[in-house]
């Protein structure tokens, strides 16, 4: 799929719709900037509806050339309501619209604005209708699904699921058959694994959440520290952002670990790719994921993960680009410990395995693939039908 001809969407306006077009965002964030690059690399014009938030401003350009239209919240901030955002996008004159993201105002937009146009709209929830995070504030999303989720995933030409997981919950929690499955794109990879055996440190990047299962992973690392389990001049570095209480927390059990974990707050950029190219392995022990960008980025830097099954890339572990972990302190110790006994030649095996994983099916080209036949398909049969 990594050489497939990619469809011409020349003519096309496609909308990109979210709650936030920053790295406020996350991993929806990238995924969207990857989607711009993807449908104007196929000729098809990006026009990207947002909110505003504190960084906005500084990454509109990680969109350009495309326009990004923000818009101010009014009201509670966590259902990012925006008087005029539906009227923008009905002006816009848009041939598709794609929104990322589910619970909040935006999923309520597109309904409206697809009502209003008859014309398709599709949905990525990102991992939200895992049972996991369904489960947490079950009666708000139960009150919300009942506002307007239920009518705006019955209104969708159809919804998308990252893996098969997730499409298997789609299914399960909309009733909806129409389901596409199509995985996130990750950068392009670097052209090859150095010979040089890189340093015993141990990256982690994203949100600082309970559901990344950060504080079992400091357990663990203190554990394995006071055994004498760690090679010398093992560090643990976690990169990344969150609500105050979850930061409070993650520095509290830093602090009462030994010396060797390093928190270095949010990175991006250049600051996040050296990260990544010096690592010996990326982790991420989560509770519950879509498809993370992060495990992608990884793979695409030749940096092999341990993970758990719960980041839904069982590929990973299959090809050997991942070793699997659990979810408590023990598990986390115990494959951070089959990570350090992996001689150079093993972990140059398994960086080329994620090399490999990078560059063919979560290549931007492979996705775009996919994309732009699943757009011109949806395009093409609303205007046969219009």
């Amino acid at each position: 799929m990594a050489d497939a001809a990619l469809p011409d969407l020349t003519g096309c306006h496609i909308g990109l719709l979210a709650s936030s077009s920053s790295r406020q965002g996350g991993g929806v964030f990238e995924a969207m900037v990857a989607q711009a690059e993807m449908i104007r690399a196929m000729g098809g014009k990006v026009t990207v509806f947002a909110m505003i938030d504190a960084d906005t401003d500084q990454d509109r350009a990680r969109f350009s050339p495309s326009q990004v239209m923000n818009f101010a919240r009014k009201g509670p901030p966590q259902i990012s309501y925006a008087p005029g955002l539906t009227e923008a996008m009905i002006a816009a004159d848009l041939d598709c619209l794609h929104v990322h993201g589910i619970w909040q105002y935006p999923s309520c937009a597109g309904a409206i604005w697809a009502g209003r146009t008859g014309r398709p709209y599709f949905i990525t929830p990102h991992g939200m209708l895992d049972p996991w995070i369904y489960a947490r504030g079950r009666w708000k999303k139960t009150l919300l699904r009942m506002a307007w989720e239920n009518k705006s995933w019955r209104r969708a030409y159809a919804l998308h699921a990252l893996t098969p997981r997730e499409a298997s919950d789609l299914g399960a929690r909309t009733g909806r058959a129409e389901i596409i499955m199509i995985p996130n794109a990750g950068p392009d990879p670097a052209p090859a694994v150095s010979a040089a055996p890189r340093a015993p440190v141990v990256l982690y990047i994203g949100r600082i959440h309970t559901k990344k299962n950060l504080l079992p992973l400091v357990a663990a690392w203190q554990d394995m520290a006071a055994r004498g389990q760690h090679p010398e001049g093992a560090k643990l570095k976690i990169a990344g952002w969150g609500a105050d209480e979850d930061v409070a927390a993650l520095r509290a059990a830093i602090a009462a670990a030994p010396d060797g974990i390093e928190f270095l707050g949010p990175v991006f950029g250049a600051a996040k790719q050296a990260l990544l190219d010096e690592a010996r392995f990326m982790v991420l022990p989560s509770l519950s994921e879509g498809l993370p960008m992060a495990i992608l980025e990884a793979w695409a830097a030749g940096t092999p993960t341990i993970m758990t099954r719960e980041c839904n890339l069982d590929m990973g572990f299959a090809k050997g680009a991942a070793l699997e972990c659990g979810f408590d302190a023990g598990s986390i110790a115990q494959a951070l410990s089959d990570g350090w006994a992996l001689d150079h030649a093993a972990w140059q095996a398994r960086a080329g395995a994620a090399l490999e994983l990078a560059g063919s099916m979560f290549s931007a080209r492979a996705v775009a693939a996919q994309w732009g036949q699943t757009y011109a398909a949806a395009i093409e049969h609303n205007r046969r039908h219009a």
